[in-house]
């Protein structure tokens, strides 16, 4: 895993992905699986496809949000019934949606866009500052923990 990250160049890749032609979930899982050199998967983009807008449009989770728990269960979840890694993946992507929460307000799609048109600039933009925070939180904990680690081992 790549740590030595540019916050700056993280946040401007994020926004050039998400105004390219992917959505907020993609974007997340695209930026940070290549600025880390995470060997994430395209299939994991594609299987984010359908969270955008609160679950397909209904609403309810940010896929900003979705995006960045699914980056973490890559690096900490588990694979095998049982495995206990999964808790650490809780605690972490529990510490994501407490600090997202705080930021914004909100988890749910629908209230953090209330007031703006679905299609609008405004929005676009809304959810930019959305997705750029998204990316450097989720860097900032891989990398703190991938130090944690290296430190234990």
């Amino acid at each position: 895993m790549k740590t030595d990250i540019d916050m700056k160049w993280l946040e401007e890749f994020a926004v050039k992905d998400f105004t390219s032609g992917y959505t907020c979930s993609e974007s997340v899982i695209d930026t940070i699986r290549k600025a880390m050199e995470l060997d994430i998967p395209d299939c994991a983009i594609a299987m984010s496809s359908g969270i955008p807008w609160g679950f397909g449009g209904a609403g309810c989770l940010c896929g900003a949000a979705a995006g960045a728990a699914m980056c973490l269960g890559f690096v900490y979840g588990r694979t095998e019934p049982g495995d206990t890694r999964n808790l650490r993946c809780f605690e972490l992507t529990n510490e994501f949606h407490d600090r997202f929460k705080e930021k914004f307000g909100a988890t749910c799609c629908r209230v953090l866009t209330k007031g703006y048109e679905k299609q609008s600039p405004e929005r676009k933009a809304h959810c930019i500052e959305i997705v750029k925070f998204t990316v450097v939180t989720v860097a900032e904990m891989l990398i703190r923990e991938h130090e944690k680690d290296a430190k234990e081992s």
